[in-house]
Formats: structure tokens, C-alpha cells, sequence
């Protein structure tokens, strides 16, 4: 670390909650702004974990005033990324005092910290990571020394109010497209491992490359409010005819009291074509409408240039870009 920095980074599990609330109601403005994002849900998750001092990670801590920090789970042998934030100069909570380090200065020694540690963890053979809220190329730099594959990836949003998201057709002559059920959890799972096989999304995201990794993923989805809280209301399944195979799959969730986030849509390859996911988008968008929403979001991986025209079509513009970050020497290369 440079001597001239007054700040030093400390173990995550030395902090408790209620020292963390400040920074994670600050960053929480920022998802709010950036985003249309209603972060307060995964930041109360995020501080029960706190009080429990299992989280590894790293804190920034500036005059004795916490400023930044970073975390990441584990997944077996793989370990994951899930946030990084530090305050902006003369934002509440930086104390003055010259030499100051810049919220980029924070991010760089936290991740700096976290990687070394990460990459040296007996049994830690792969790390993920996809940091919505910081734009593209923010962290490039520090990814990629370390050995990381970076794919740029869109954050989209349409107004609920525009034509080309609500008219037109919902549905497909032989298809029964419902409402998400509990029952569904199995099929889903096996529908969006044929999905993404051999996709850039599932190097990704390892969880698409098998049923039961697909199935931990839905449930995260559906049970935790990591990316807002699920709404079954707007979340639509499609079954093949005369089965209870899934061969068309939309879920949404709420990420802000008039805002809904689709995190996940996907079409069996043998249907695709055939307006199955326009029809799954315009039954998802009629819904929200119905209910007051104003908003519907979705991210998408840039160079999937199938899904972003669809999506355009449908009148969906990216408003930020942001960063997947993969770190699996055993696979390096073969994307």
C-alpha cells in the first residue's frame, strides 16, 4: 500500500452490522440513483451475515471512520464476488484530512486484497464475479492482472408505458404459458441447462451448466432477496404440449416498489424462433402495468447480439454497462 494513503483495510469479520449500516445506506443512494434499484433488502440480508462474522472480505477504514469494502461467499471450489463499494471524497463519512485516497484508490487496495487472498485459498479453483453497479471497464485493470477473462455486459430498461413492450402477441398456438409454480423448480432447472449449454453465459455462470446448479441459482432467485424480492405474479412458465416439461421460462423479480428486473428469461432451442420470447416478455410487461409499475429492467451479455436486438425491439435502451469477471485457469482460453 502507498505510504501517502491514510486509509489501512482490516478482515470484514472484525465489523459489525451496525458499524457497516452507514457505508451499506450510502451505497444503497447509489443503486437507487444508478439503477432504480431498491438495494435496502440485500444490504439488511448482507448485515445479518455481518453480525454473524463468517463473510470473508475486506474494510476500508479512513481516520477510524469505515469507507469502503468488499466480500465474496464460497460455492465448493468456487468463490464469488458479490460487492464492492467505497464512499466518494466529501461524502458522509470521510473525514477531512490530506492525503485523502479516492473511492477508486478504496476499491483497487480492497479487490487488490481480496484476489491475493482468493487466488492463494487451498481449494478455491474458480472465482465469478459480476459487479452490476460499477461501470464497465472500472476494474478492468486489477481483473485482468490477476488473470481474469472480462465480458462486458448491459443493463437495459423500458418504460412500461411504450407500445413495442406491451402490444402485440402473448402467446403461441399449442403452448400453455401460466403462472410460476413451486412445481416448477425441477424442469426449470433442466430447461435452463439445455439452454445455456455451450454459451458464453454459462462460462459465466457455472450454475448453467447443470440441472442442479441451475436448480441453487432459481432458488437464490425465489427465496432470497439478493436481487430484489421474486414477484410470481409477473413470472410466467411455458410447458411443452401434453407434458410438464418447461420449454419456455420467464422470472421476475421486484427490485423497487414500481420497478421489476427479469432475471432470467430462456427458450427451449427447438421453439426459438417461433415469438415464444417476445410473448413472454409483453405477458410479463401487461402484468407489472396492470399492478401500477412504471419500469422494467434486465441485463444481458453485450456480445449476445441475438438477445440484445430483441430486447431493442421491444423497446428496451441500455442505460449502463457493466463487468463479468472469470478466473478459471483450468478453462482459460476455451470461451
Amino acid at each position: 500500500m502507498a505510504t501517502t494513503l491514510q486509509f489501512e483495510v482490516l478482515d470484514l469479520r472484525h465489523f459489525s452490522a451496525g458499524v457497516m449500516r452507514p457505508l451499506l445506506e450510502a451505497e444503497s443512494r447509489v443503486w437507487s440513483e444508478r439503477l432504480h434499484w431498491d438495494y435496502r433488502g440485500s444490504a439488511d440480508l448482507l448485515l445479518q451475515y455481518l453480525d454473524s462474522r463468517v463473510l470473508p472480505g475486506y474494510v476500508a477504514v479512513e481516520n477510524g471512520r469505515v469507507v469502503g469494502y468488499v466480500f465474496c461467499v464460497y460455492e465448493g471450489h468456487k468463490a464469488v464476488i458479490g460487492d464492492i463499494f467505497a464512499l466518494e471524497l466529501g461524502e458522509p463519512g470521510r473525514m477531512p484530512g490530506a492525503p485523502a485516497a479516492s473511492a477508486a484508490e478504496l476499491r483497487g487496495e480492497l479487490l487488490r486484497r481480496l484476489l491475493e487472498m482468493l487466488q492463494n485459498s487451498p481449494g478455491v479453483t474458480r472465482i465469478e464475479s459480476q459487479l452490476l453497479l460499477h461501470p464497465h471497464g472500472d476494474h478492468t485493470r486489477a481483473f485482468e492482472e490477476a488473470g481474469f477473462e472480462v465480458y462486458e455486459r448491459i443493463f437495459m430498461e423500458s418504460p412500461l408505458r411504450r407500445p413495442e413492450v406491451l402490444d402485440g402477441a402473448t402467446g403461441i398456438p399449442g403452448l400453455a404459458m401460466r403462472r410460476w409454480a413451486e412445481a416448477d423448480f425441477a424442469a426449470a432447472g433442466r430447461l435452463i441447462a439445455a439452454c445455456y449449454e455451450g454459451h458464453l453465459d454459462s462460462h459465466i455462470n457455472e450454475q448453467y451448466r447443470t440441472a442442479a446448479g441451475s436448480q441453487r441459482f432459481l432458488h437464490n432467485i425465489v427465496r432470497f432477496p439478493g436481487c430484489g424480492y421474486f414477484d410470481v405474479e409477473s413470472s410466467r412458465s411455458v410447458c411443452a404440449p401434453g407434458s410438464t416439461e418447461l420449454v419456455g421460462l420467464l422470472l421476475c423479480s421486484r427490485v423497487r416498489e414500481d420497478v421489476g428486473h427479469v432475471t432470467q428469461i430462456c427458450v427451449a432451442p427447438e421453439y426459438r424462433g417461433k415469438g415464444l420470447g417476445k410473448a413472454l416478455m409483453r405477458q410479463c410487461a401487461r402484468n407489472l402495468a396492470q399492478r401500477g409499475f412504471q419500469m422494467l429492467t434486465l441485463t444481458v451479455t453485450a456480445s449476445n447480439r441475438n438477445a440484445v436486438g430483441l430486447y431493442e425491439e421491444l423497446g428496451f435502451r441500455g442505460t449502463h454497462r457493466f463487468d463479468a469477471m472469470v478466473w478459471d485457469p483450468a478453462e482459460h482460453g476455451r470461451a
